[in-house]
């Protein structure tokens, strides 16, 4: 298997975007620029591409690291401080405020007995609805000593922005608290805090050269209908559309037929599939590999993946496949914050990275994405304040990257 870094003269322009790009607006239906038909345009980064996770880096409230929890993830503080950087785009989880209301769930089962929530079909008035940037399906606070837990998209725009700090001087929020996957709770503070945010906010106050990869948020116990996607989806795109301008725009989703609707409703963005790969399992087969991802992505004429980087590394076979696919390939996950591990994925052909420590991985990135003139081979990657380690920059040979490829997987462990 032949894998090499793809030359900036192969690839793709990164801020190719159709121009005059227009709304059609209707009574009942929203429709985006369809301008190629539905034929897929492949898509690839002109560079290898650093991408902020949740701006400037995710808050990890449990860490030892201080890093994790230094800024207000998906936050304008959060975007401003990753652009400060050499960051093409800044990741955010989108999700539409008041788009499910509690009066229209019903329970059913799936074929695991596992309990799903089945949201049925309503019309929801227009100004009831408002794209809001936040990663978690519930938002908890302390309200009157006690803890409470909160469906997101059940919140008014209102009472959504009445939680953590306020933008008026003067006005008090409500104390957030955020749960670990393992059900502790941690009060959510942070070093620079900073309030919450709408996507309008977003385009309005952030640098318009920072491009925005947009996650459409979609909770994992719930079953959607897809006139229901259809909605929360026109709703998003109605405000990219309006406020994006000539920043680059990228879409993704764990959620597969929203990756897929986004991709039909409009075509001047483009659609990437997120995936781990394969390290959880899901009553959607879709979800359950890089095969299935790739398989989907085709199907929908999909611009590329984002996969968990433990699930390439452990099937490094798959950027081939990816490759005769003309897909693009990004990657997500703790291994990202190695300097080490995203050299070696640059020197494999992915074309990019989405990372939590914004400084330390763009500086890496820069150092070995540059023509080596005299340095003896040296990548210096930097470890904390102040101090620099100079390790040596490798030059594998063909062989020895395939040796390297075929350790890894060994190495990386589910």
């Amino acid at each position: 298997m032949a894998i090499r870094a793809l030359h900036v003269s192969e690839i793709f322009n990164f801020d190719h975007i159709q121009e005059n790009a227009s709304l059609a607006l209707s009574s009942s239906t929203t429709q985006f620029s369809t301008g190629d038909g539905g034929v897929r345009v492949p898509y690839k980064p002109a560079r290898f591409a650093v991408i902020g996770h949740r701006g400037s880096g995710m808050n990890k409230l449990g860490s030892a690291d201080r890093r994790m929890r230094a800024i207000k993830e998906n936050s304008i503080l959060s975007f401003d401080a990753a652009a400060r950087f050499a960051v093409d785009f800044v990741e955010f989880d989108v999700q539409d405020g008041k788009g499910l209301n509690s009066n229209q769930w019903l329970t059913s089962m799936d074929c695991n007995q596992t309990q799903k929530l089945l949201y049925q079909p309503a019309q929801l008035p227009q100004q009831d609805s408002c794209p809001i940037i936040f990663h978690d399906n519930f938002i908890l606070a302390e309200e009157e000593g006690s803890i409470s837990e909160k469906r997101v998209t059940e919140l008014t725009l209102q009472e959504f922005l009445c939680y953590g700090p306020q933008r008026e001087v003067g006005n008090g929020g409500k104390s957030m608290f955020r749960k670990a996957t393992d059900g502790r709770l941690f009060s959510w503070k942070v070093e620079d805090d900073d309030a919450l945010c709408t996507l309008k906010e977003a385009f309005q106050k952030v640098d318009s050269s920072l491009g925005f990869n947009i996650e459409l948020k979609f909770d994992d116990n719930v079953v959607y209908e897809e006139d229901d996607l259809v909605h929360v989806l026109q709703i998003i795109l109605q405000v990219v559309f309006e406020h994006a301008k000539e920043r680059p725009i990228i879409f993704s989703s764990f959620q597969p037929d929203a990756a897929r609707l986004v991709r039909k409703l409009q075509c001047v963005y483009p659609v990437f599939f997120l995936t781990d790969g394969g390290s959880e399992l899901y009553t959607d087969a879709r979800r359950n590999s890089l095969d299935e991802a790739i398989k989907l992505s085709v199907a929908c004429g999909l611009q590329g993946i984002v996969s968990e980087v433990r699930a390439i590394f452990r099937n490094p076979g798959a950027i081939s496949k990816l490759k005769e696919a003309n897909l693009c390939l990004l990657t997500y996950g703790q291994l990202n914050n190695v300097p080490e591990a995203v050299y070696m994925q640059h020197l494999m052909g992915i074309n990019g990275v989405i990372v939590d420590l914004v400084k330390e991985i763009t500086e890496a990135v820069s150092d070995f994405t540059k023509p080596d003139e005299g340095g003896e081979g040296l990548l210096h990657v930097r470890e904390g304040e102040g101090q620099i380690a100079a390790v040596t920059r490798p030059n594998f040979s063909q062989r020895e990257l395939s040796f390297l490829l075929k350790l890894i997987p060994q190495l990386i462990q589910p």
